[in-house]
């Protein structure tokens, strides 16, 4: 793979993993405008993996308290923080259950511009809707266990290409009332199992698979997404303070129907 081709997809997946676009679909789409050979999938989780580090770099304060917490509960002392890991796990297991049955049945997943852009320009009017009507009165410490679940069903949406997995689950938040910034932050918490678990497991084959160049390729591609995640999460999070999600709506539903069109012959 060329070291243009890696920059583009580090750029890619680092610029839209966390930001309600869906970097999966944007990896997939990579392909199709350049003429480059599809990356797959083990390069698709090594960008992923890539941002995993930065998320877990920029959260690292919410990270060691319920670390704290945790050990806190364990020694038998009670401590609130240590119910922010309950509720990820929580989050968590749907996303688990569909992603192995996905796995299992669908290995490739739906890689179609027809799936993304119907999921790009659908679940963008969803963005928007959840934001208007979703009230600003809660924050990350205001979750409880039925919200937990809530979004975690809303994350198995997240596997089908185009949806975005941030996106999605933000917009669960938004219609439970969360506050913007706390709605990604929460979001970002749960993309650190989902990542690790789909970095673990292309991770094994990548090492079974004994292919010294594509290893080397995937440890390039995640430096670099590493690098580009933790410059859109700052920018991603400095917005949230003081904005809505309005441009990010606006993208998803030009780039959807620039793709419907395309899928149906209206353009190129």
């Amino acid at each position: 793979m060329s070291l243009l081709h890696l920059v583009v997809l580090a750029l890619v997946q680092g610029i839209t993993e966390f930001l309600p676009v869906s970097s999966s679909g944007h990896l997939i789409l990579v392909p199709v405008f350049t003429g480059w050979e599809d990356q797959g999938l083990l390069m698709d989780v090594a960008v992923h993996v890539g941002t995993l580090g930065a998320v877990i770099l920029y959260l690292l304060g919410d990270i060691a308290g319920i670390i704290a917490g945790i050990f806190n509960v364990a020694r038998g002392r009670r401590d609130p923080r240590a119910r922010m890991a309950a509720y990820v796990i929580i989050a968590t297991i749907p996303v688990i259950i569909a992603g192995y049955f996905m796995n299992k049945y669908y290995p490739g997943g739906f890689r179609s511009i027809t799936v993304i852009g119907w999921a790009m320009l659908g679940f963008g009017i969803f963005l928007a809707l959840t934001d208007w009507l979703g009230m600003t009165v809660r924050r990350m410490e205001h979750i409880r266990i039925s919200d937990a679940l809530i979004i975690g069903v809303f994350q198995v949406l997240a596997l089908i290409p185009g949806t975005s997995r941030a996106g999605i689950t933000m917009s669960a938040a938004r219609l439970l009332g969360m506050e913007r910034p706390d709605a990604a932050r929460f979001s970002m918490l749960l993309s650190i199992p989902a990542i690790a678990g789909a970095g673990v497991l292309k991770g094994l084959e990548l090492h079974q698979s004994g292919n010294a160049q594509l290893t080397g390729d995937a440890l390039v591609v995640g430096g670099m997404s590493f690098a580009t995640a933790l410059v859109a999460i700052l920018i991603m999070m400095a917005w949230l303070r003081r904005a809505s999600f309005a441009p990010f709506v606006f993208y998803r539903m030009v780039l959807g129907c620039v793709l419907l069109a395309i899928a149906y012959g209206y353009i190129l």
